[in-house]
């Protein structure tokens, strides 16, 4: 059996952490957990969990943490996966400390991307609404322009993608996420990547990897 590795991929709004997390589960098959997507899940299937988060959502309120934690320690608790990849959990400071409870992490990877390269980015962004096809303005461009390919429709940009709404979900996420960093970055297991581009920071993660996931083999072999 090989040692379980549960870490955790943090990183501002369109840092590049999906694109990131796509690659460390291809390349180094990680199974991908996503608290977003384990509450719509359930929320789907109207589990006791769901019918409860739904009821918040509905609102237009945030899910408390102890449904999202519940969530997400069910699904921990259930996977048989060596390597678990987080995404979107532990969001706050309680999520952190309840998590290291139940289900210490190894590492946090944190991706920082310059707030003017993220805002620029958003600002690029064209989509169409039917399909969910996104481009962009400077590279992946529609072949006409502000046309989809696919359909010839309108092209879009969501309201926020506008450089004041970006600079405000901006300032949300770091008021909420800087007390986890700090939290994680006194426990030592918090590594932070930098670069404009997700092309630039991969390879630094999958040296990071590739490196913690040997070093982690190589001790439980020694056990």
């Amino acid at each position: 059996m090989s040692k379980v590795f549960r870490m955790l991929i943090m990183g501002a709004p369109a840092s590049g952490k999906g694109t990131i997390s796509g690659r460390i589960v291809k390349r180094f098959n990680f199974q991908h957990i996503s608290s977003g997507d384990l509450l719509r899940l359930n929320m789907d299937k109207k589990t006791e969990l769901g019918v409860k988060a739904a009821k918040y959502v509905n609102a237009g309120q945030l899910v408390p943490d102890d449904l999202i934690i519940s969530c997400v320690v069910d699904k921990l608790n259930t996977e048989t996966a060596s390597r678990v990849l987080l995404d979107g959990f532990p969001r706050t400071l309680p999520q952190a400390e309840k998590l290291a409870t139940v289900l210490p992490l190894e590492a946090v990877v944190n991706l920082n991307v310059p707030y003017e390269v993220i805002i620029e980015r958003a600002k690029s962004r064209w989509i169409h609404l039917p399909s969910g096809r996104v481009y962009n303005i400077g590279f992946n461009e529609p072949k006409v322009p502000f046309k989809d390919d696919v359909t010839g429709e309108d092209l879009v940009q969501r309201p926020d993608d506008h450089p004041d709404a970006v600079k405000k979900r901006l300032e949300i996420y770091d008021g909420i996420t800087k007390p986890v960093l700090e939290y994680y970055k006194a426990q030592g297991i918090i590594v932070e990547f930098w670069g404009k581009t997700s092309d630039a920071i991969w390879p630094n993660v999958e040296q990071f990897l590739a490196k913690s996931l040997n070093e982690a083999e190589t001790q439980q072999k020694a056990i």
